[in-house]
């Protein structure tokens, strides 16, 4: 491969600035395993680079199989700007005008950013490993809200990539390994392991953090033996450990192969191209409804990367840092404006939330008393979130681990009216991005610095020092509150705290 291949040139400037001033600046080199990479300095003096392969482009026969090592290159690669985002379908309207999503078109989608302090190799940084969210079908490391460079900014090296999403990542054929997304991150994470010390970076210091499908993934990487001592600490943020049956995740590929006309095997796939694919995709996307228990792409238990259950087979020697929002599923449930679904639920999602949550009556009734004055959607919500979340992220957290586990719950209420503290809302505080626009799609325009400060000097600690700068959780009791005070809480059976007010 040449050295000018393949950086992905047209995406924005990784330092968040949206110009091109970074160019004119002194451009900082790094030697990885494959080559010579070029990146560009970028705030606060960082170095940055972007777009580096740690696996071949998967095309062709590579579209389906696990990933292979990237070519190597001669002279001096420019890792000057975002590299191409794995292929993927939109958000629908009104999660569009939410979350952020760019895409940069082209083939070698496997690859990696760093933000460093200091990429003098040796200098021993702790590092981190970003694992972006979006439901295993969207999302990418370019996201401007991920801009790495507060990371470094306070010492730590930051790095971000992208993996497989959707039915390339994660469509499950009796032809292809399963699970191919995870293979690709754990390739990622070996790409860390190998290269990182060249960076400033410190192999034996990485913890990983991710959101949502990116702290699923986690979870998994907690029990993949192929993970095993490629991070020391973890972060899972409004995501945990799950495996899917098999059968929800084969009827997504047998509803695509039904409008390809084609069997559903990962070489009839392959030969279909790749954006009639990516149509067939959004067509059975938009029939499915993953919150309520449908079809999804998604994790499965499989002999070769994930136990059965990744709760109990979790490393038990690893830090970990993991919690929620107080109202997670207002982004699910209430973006659509004017007649939101959040309007439109009433007793039957009650119902069919509390069989799926596996509590009784008598959880509904106690759990109203909680929170006087909530609707059924907020009822249905709170279920759905102990189901998919608190109950499993402390059930992980109090597993009999031999490292402590820290607690946390980011109840700061969005600006934008109705989403209350929703899913993905910490986002920025946590890169301490607010001053990027696309930021306050979540947040709204007056989002508070001093929240972002705390927060984020938390996860700095976290990766420094092992812990965050409150209390182990103990098995029982609050965690920590971001954005809120430290509110009296109701138990709800076997439910977590929940807070005594809901957000308008």
């Amino acid at each position: 491969m040449s050295a000018t291949g393949g950086s992905g040139q047209g995406g924005r400037d990784p330092d968040g600035s949206g110009t091109r001033d970074a160019d004119r600046r002194p451009r900082p080199r790094a030697a990885t395993a494959h080559g010579r990479v070029e990146g560009r300095t970028g705030a606060h003096g960082t170095a940055v680079f972007c777009g580096i392969p740690y696996a071949a482009p998967p095309v062709g026969a590579l579209r389906f199989a696990p990933p292979a090592p990237p070519a190597a290159w001669d002279g001096v690669r420019d890792a000057g700007a975002y590299g191409p985002t794995a292929p993927k379908v939109p958000y629908a309207g009104p999660y569009a005008r939410l979350l952020p999503d760019p895409e940069i078109p082209g083939d070698d989608c496997l690859n990696v950013n760093v933000w460093t302090p200091d990429p003098t190799p040796g200098a021993g940084l702790p590092v981190m490993v970003w694992i972006h969210g979006g439901a295993l079908t969207r999302g990418s490391s370019a996201v401007p809200v991920y801009e790495g460079s507060a990371f470094a900014r306070d010492g730590v090296v930051l790095v971000s990539f992208n993996y497989r999403l959707g039915v390339l990542g994660y469509g499950l054929f009796p032809d292809a390994p399963a699970n191919r997304g995870l293979l690709d991150q754990i390739a990622a994470l070996e790409w860390v392991r190998d290269n990182i010390e060249a960076f400033g970076g410190d192999p034996a210091r990485v913890t990983v953090f991710g959101e949502s499908a990116g702290a699923i993934s986690i979870g998994a990487l907690l029990a993949a033996p192929k993970a095993a001592g490629l991070f020391a600490r973890a972060v899972l943020q409004s995501g945990a450990p799950e495996v899917l049956p098999r059968d929800r995740v084969r009827t997504m590929v047998r509803r695509m192969a039904s409008l390809l006309k084609v069997p559903a095997t990962a070489g009839a796939f392959a030969a279909v191209p790749l954006p009639t694919l990516l149509a067939a995709q959004a067509a059975v996307l938009r029939r499915s409804n993953a919150l309520l228990g449908g079809p999804a792409f998604g994790l499965v238990a499989d002999p070769a990367t994930v136990p059965a259950d990744p709760v109990g087979c979790a490393a038990a020697d690893v830090p970990l840092l993991l919690g929620w929002t107080a109202e997670e599923y207002r982004l699910w449930l209430a973006p659509s404006g004017g007649m939101r679904l959040l309007d439109r639920l009433g007793p039957l999602a009650v119902a069919l939330a509390l069989r799926r949550s596996g509590k009784d009556r008598a959880a509904v009734r106690e759990l109203s008393a909680a929170l006087p004055g909530a609707g059924p959607a907020d009822i249905a919500g709170q279920l759905l979130t102990d189901r998919m979340l608190r109950d499993p992220l402390r059930r992980l957290a109090g597993s009999g681990r031999a490292a402590p586990s820290f607690l946390y719950e980011f109840a700061w209420p969005s600006g934008v009216p109705g989403l209350g503290a929703c899913h993905a809302l910490e986002l920025g505080f946590v890169f301490d991005t607010l001053r990027v626009p696309e930021a306050s799609w979540l947040a709204g325009p007056d989002a508070p610095q001093s929240l972002a400060d705390e927060m984020h000097a938390a996860w700095v600690r976290f990766a420094v020092k092992g812990e965050p700068g409150w209390e182990p959780w103990d098995g029982s009791g609050p965690p920590k509150v971001f954005g809120g005070p430290e509110r009296e809480r109701e138990e709800v059976g076997e439910a977590p705290e929940l807070t005594r007010r809901v957000l308008p």
